[in-house]
């Protein structure tokens, strides 16, 4: 017997509903990794959420209203992109730093962004300015009160000067 709720069948009407969740709901839970900022004589420890997928990287910090002070979303693309390259802060409430991290893991820029809640996509965006493989986004200012500048080293836990 297949039960009908007009003309369609139970199981569609399921599948119709199952859509419908919020998107944070919807969200999965990216993996987290330990990681270091090595400024010379000084490591500083942070705890990254591992953006690896298009639509992980393109959804970013997106919506977010808080972020822990050591913790921060880490962007890892395949391939080497361009110093043109850049970001934006659509639908991001979040005032973040992002540092631009060269293939050799060495900081080639730091760029405080502005928050833009704008949804409609008025939102200024954030060249690298340099070629880089990986992105990092922390709260804004953790880069410089924790003394991290340009040349200092990224390393994920597990990396020589990262343990």
């Amino acid at each position: 017997m297949n039960l009908l709720i007009g003309p369609l069948p139970i199981a569609a009407v399921v599948l119709l509903f199952a859509g419908c969740a919020p998107m944070e709901a919807a969200q999965e839970e990216l993996e987290l990794a330990q990681a270091c900022l090595v400024t010379g004589p000084d490591t500083v420890h942070i705890e990254v959420e591992l953006a690896r997928t298009r639509d992980e990287r393109e959804r970013g910090l997106m919506e977010r209203t808080e972020l822990d002070e050591h913790r921060g979303m880490l962007f890892i693309y395949e391939d080497l992109r361009p110093p043109s390259h850049s970001f934006w802060m659509y639908n991001t409430p979040l005032p973040l730093d992002i540092a631009f991290i060269r293939p050799d893991d060495t900081i080639g820029t730091i760029r405080a962004m502005a928050p833009c809640p704008d949804t409609a996509g008025r939102c200024p965006s954030y060249p690298a300015d340099v070629a880089f493989t990986r992105a990092l986004e922390m709260n804004q200012g953790f880069f410089s009160r924790a003394g991290v500048r340009e040349g200092d080293r990224f390393l994920l836990k597990g990396q020589p000067g990262c343990d």
